[in-house]
């Protein structure tokens, strides 16, 4: 990693109201695990500390499917897009359904879904099933860890 570069500055911004959620709890969690995901990195060339501003979007699944589309020309929403200059979108009304089926908050499947993208920033790859598990495993620990961290969202806007 680049030794005496600052981390990149870092935004959370709620950009959907379908999905009633604590932003602040978001950004805090956001800010916490930036720099163990900055000392993680999948390929070795450390990009993630290389950006100036990571920005990451929480949007409707209708935006998200238009994202999908227009970029990777996939149809339907997604949970996470990640681009190579720092953007992170995050779909709040999968990470509801995702929540509900896995027994937590949304907005902590909201944080994993951040871990996942800054990740992605950072050379990690889920193309096959070899490094989508790699990626798996260190994400599943960021995320605990940040977790562990910060007291319980309150779900509010």
């Amino acid at each position: 990693m680049s030794v005496g570069r600052p981390a990149p500055s870092l935004s959370v911004a709620n950009r959907q109201r379908a999905v009633r959620l604590d932003l602040r709890w978001l950004r805090k969690f956001a800010e916490s695990i930036l720099p163990v995901c900055l000392q993680e990195c999948g390929d070795g060339a450390f990009a993630l500390a290389q950006l100036e501003e990571v920005a990451i979007a929480i949007v409707s699944d209708r935006t998200m499917a238009g994202l999908h589309v227009q970029f990777m020309n996939i149809a339907g929403a997604t949970d996470v897009i990640t681009f190579a200059d720092g953007d992170i979108a995050i779909s709040a009304e999968t990470a509801r359904n995702a929540a509900a089926e896995f027994g937590h908050r949304v907005e902590e499947e909201l944080a994993l879904y951040i871990v996942h993208g800054l990740l992605h920033l950072n050379g990690f790859d889920d193309t096959t099933p070899r490094a989508a598990a790699r990626m798996r495993k260190v994400q599943e620990r960021i995320w605990r860890a940040g977790r562990e961290q910060l007291p319980h969202p309150r779900s509010e806007t």
